[in-house]
């Protein structure tokens, strides 16, 4: 009995330590999952562990950038699947061994990077803090703090001190004057390495009671260098955040909040030195770039290396001459040009062989070795043959000689008069060997398109007896469309939204409950052109003003372009049709800079210079926001970026062709930019332009507007009578100038719609324009004309 009642009491004692065990363990979980954006001090968090903002936004942990076999703690957004880096504690001290390395955080608020146990990393606090009970906090703005448990408003530490190379909002870049710090953003060395790279951005202090952006690059041995302009507040502020400058006795800063919480707004300072704000959008799932501050690369000492060549119209910025090839190939690949370019073979003067040159165009001469006297450029290349030590020669009015390094080769335009032939020394046969070389490329390009037109033709047969509904990704990321597939999200063709030149638009639903606008392209020769110009040049861009394709059928002789869908419609719906809405100025205003944002990216900032060719209020669709989105690309160009291609038919819309059309002169993107100028008159009066020029050709409204302006007359008069005279007065003038001045008869006075941008942005001051000629004959007094000749 007594064993009985032994047994009983052991096992009620086992079962109640089991119990209590189980609640401690409860009561740890308890503790970790509602503690996971904390850090307590004893505590720390190893290379597996991470740590999640309150509302799950950031994630705070050990990572690999691309390929790289380095280890780094860093902080990224968590909901975004592509890792999205914002911040790195130890870009300059990597870990190799992720297993033994910690952030350790000491009781005396030390946060200590270490691997192996006692390697120290960094010592991210760099010194001992008043002991206030620290705690580490990762916050949903990114910021990573140390904070008092009693007192969570004292900040005794922030990453946002010590920024890398991405501006998140919230954090100040700036300059503390009471300990002499600048807070500023430094580019990664490459895209796989978080190294401090070559490029920064600071606050240049104010000068005339203003400050800017300044953007700066590093070189070896001999400090920093400006690069670039000068960046305003102006200049930052767009519809997606809010920028503020504030300067008092301790510091001064920019610092930005987002408009909308939504969108994550963040600047970066490229591997290139480019300063880029992206915005999330979310129904795309992917990243945004909104805005970019682009310097002249080329213009950087040092930019490509020893023997590099920079353009900067190119995509990559670098290329090595004939004969060399990048001397740190993979840091190449990831855009970081520093390493330059060496010798495939070395010359073969000093051993008794031949050398010969390799001719370069179109090169900006740098500063020569040596200047010889000589007669023609056949001596000065004698001069050079001659010498073992001489790498390199040009002849401009006289020789110049290169020896030692070949530093700061640019590459310009064919038209540009600084250029010139450079002779680039490399051993004989390399010369020869690129011939056989170009012969072997042919052969190989040849067989190349022979087997892509086999595979192309064998995919779309396999891909048109695939199963029903199925989607395939194709160039570009646009999505290949069964007719079936459309034909049931559009319910059969049956709600149309418009018809154009080459066919009807539908609305439609895909699965997922996405709206887009299905194009239906007629069977016709100029239909099957519109559709080809579409999907090659919208399908390989992206832009925020620029309509998205998402996709596109072919099946026999049917043709659809897939479109996002425009709940607001055309511009030219909201300006000319009788719509219970009236566009008020500030969303007339917003909708012709998001305009301008959008012709300026295809004109100056995509790899070739595309024309839209007709820009009219039909091709500008609106989203739910009113944002504006160039559309209908359908006689859309793509040209060089030295417009050596010359366009001959005339395309576009009556009343908004520029003169050079009729006149048989080359096409620039000048014809958009008058074009732009045309709808901007629109935009302003509520009318069409060419409606006016029928019914009363001395009350044209450009040319009243031009006129008015020289005269000094009040521009409200010519504003829409619909918006009773409620405009920005400012905005209202810049806007009337920055027309006339698009619709000068010579477009080499016409701005481009990059300064177009930053005038309507009123970052770029504009002048008073001139009335251009073919204005003149539309004065009501004839004598009134001559006062505005040149």
């Amino acid at each position: 009995m007594a064993q009985r009642r032994s047994l009983k009491l052991e096992s009620n004692v086992s079962w109640s330590h089991l119990a209590l065990l189980l609640l401690i363990i409860m009561s740890l979980e308890v503790h970790l999952s509602t503690a996971s954006d904390t850090l307590y001090p004893g505590q720390s968090l190893a290379w597996s562990k991470t740590l999640t903002s309150r509302n799950g936004i950031f994630e705070l942990g050990f990572f690999t950038p691309g390929k790289s076999h380095q280890y780094y703690l860093g902080i990224w957004y968590k909901k975004i699947a592509e890792k999205t880096v914002v911040w790195v504690a130890n870009g300059n001290f990597p870990a190799s061994d992720p297993s033994s390395s910690a952030l350790e955080f000491y009781e005396d608020g030390n946060l200590l990077l270490k691997e192996r146990g006692d390697v120290l990393l960094r010592n991210l606090t760099k010194s001992s803090l008043p002991n206030y009970s620290t705690i580490g906090v990762l916050l949903d703005n990114g910021n990573f703090i140390l904070t008092s448990k009693l007192h969570n408003n004292i900040v005794l530490w922030q990453s946002f001190d010590d920024p890398t190379n991405t501006w998140l909002p919230g954090a100040k870049i700036g300059y503390n004057r009471l300990t002499h710090e600048g807070k500023i953003l430094k580019s990664w060395k490459s895209l796989e390495n978080p190294k401090s790279g070559r490029f920064s951005t600071e606050l240049e202090l104010e000068k005339m009671g203003t400050s800017d952006l300044a953007l700066y690059y590093w070189k070896s041995n001999f400090g920093r260098y400006k690069y670039g302009r000068n960046v305003s507040q102006k200049e930052l502020n767009n519809q997606y955040i809010n920028v503020s400058y504030v300067s008092n006795n301790n510091e001064s800063y920019f610092i930005y909040s987002a408009v909308s919480p939504s969108t994550f707004p963040r600047f970066v300072l490229n591997v290139t030195g480019e300063l880029n704000l992206y915005v999330w959008d979310e129904d795309l799932c992917q990243w945004n770039l909104v805005w970019m501050e682009r310097p002249q690369f080329c213009e950087i000492d040092g930019f490509c290396g020893d023997s590099g060549i920079c353009n900067q119209q190119k995509v990559p910025l670098c290329d090595c001459p004939n004969g060399f090839k990048p001397r740190y190939p993979k840091q190449w690949e990831l855009y970081e040009y520093s390493g330059g370019c060496e010798r495939r073979n070395p010359l073969q003067c000093s051993d008794g062989g031949i050398d010969k040159f390799f001719m370069i165009p179109n090169i900006r001469f740098p500063e020569a070795s040596q200047y010889p006297a000589v007669k023609d450029v056949e001596e000065c290349k004698l001069n050079c043959l001659g010498n073992c030590y001489c790498i390199a020669y040009a002849y401009n009015n006289g020789c110049l000689v290169y020896q030692g390094k070949l530093q700061n080769l640019q590459q310009l335009s064919s038209d540009n008069k600084f250029g010139g032939d450079f002779q680039v020394r490399i051993a004989a046969f390399e010369l020869m060997g690129s011939k056989n070389k170009i012969l072997r490329k042919v052969s190989w390009i040849v067989g190349v398109l022979v087997t892509l037109i086999l595979s192309i033709t064998f995919a779309i047969r396999w891909w048109r007896h695939s199963f029903v509904g199925a989607l395939e990704e194709v160039e570009f990321s646009l999505i290949m469309f069964k007719y079936r597939d459309l034909r049931r999200a559009t319910k059969n063709f049956s709600q149309k939204l418009g018809e154009g030149g080459f066919g009807s638009v539908f609305k439609g639903t895909l699965p997922n409950s996405t709206a887009i606008a299905v194009k239906k392209i007629r069977s016709l020769e100029q239909g099957e052109k519109q559709f080809h110009a579409e999907v090659s040049t919208l399908g390989a861009i992206q832009h925020v003003n620029l309509l998205r394709l998402r996709g596109f059928c072919v099946e026999a002789s049917k043709r659809f372009l897939v479109y996002e869908y425009m709940p607001k419609g055309s511009l030219e719906s909201h300006l000319f049709q009788n719509v219970s809405k009236i566009l008020d100025w500030q969303t007339r205003y917003h909708i012709a800079v998001g305009i301008a944002r959008g012709l300026a990216y295809l004109h100056e900032y995509c790899r070739d210079c595309i024309i839209h060719c007709d820009i009219k209020p039909e091709n500008i669709l609106l989203d739910a926001k009113y944002d504006p989105k160039v559309a209908d690309f359908g006689l859309a160009k793509v040209i060089g970026r030295d417009f050596s291609r010359v366009l001959t038919t005339m395309r576009g819309t009556r009343g908004y062709l520029a003169p050079e059309w009729i006149s048989g002169e080359a096409v620039t993107p000048k014809v958009d930019v008058f074009s732009y100028g045309k709808l901007l008159f629109e935009i302003v009066s509520g009318k069409r332009n060419i409606n006016m020029l029928d019914d009363e050709i001395c009350s044209y409204f450009p040319a009243r507007v031009a006129i008015a302006i020289n005269k000094g007359e009040d521009l409200l008069t010519r504003l829409d009578y619909k918006l009773e005279g409620n405009a920005n007065m400012e905005e209202l003038t810049r806007a009337c100038k920055v027309a006339c001045w698009c619709i000068q008869d010579d477009p080499k006075d016409r701005p481009t719609m990059g300064q177009v941008v930053k005038i309507l942005e009123g970052v770029m001051q504009v002048g008073m324009p001139q009335i251009p000629h073919h204005f003149l004959c539309l004065s009501e007094d004839p004598t009134e004309a001559t006062v505005y000749q040149d």
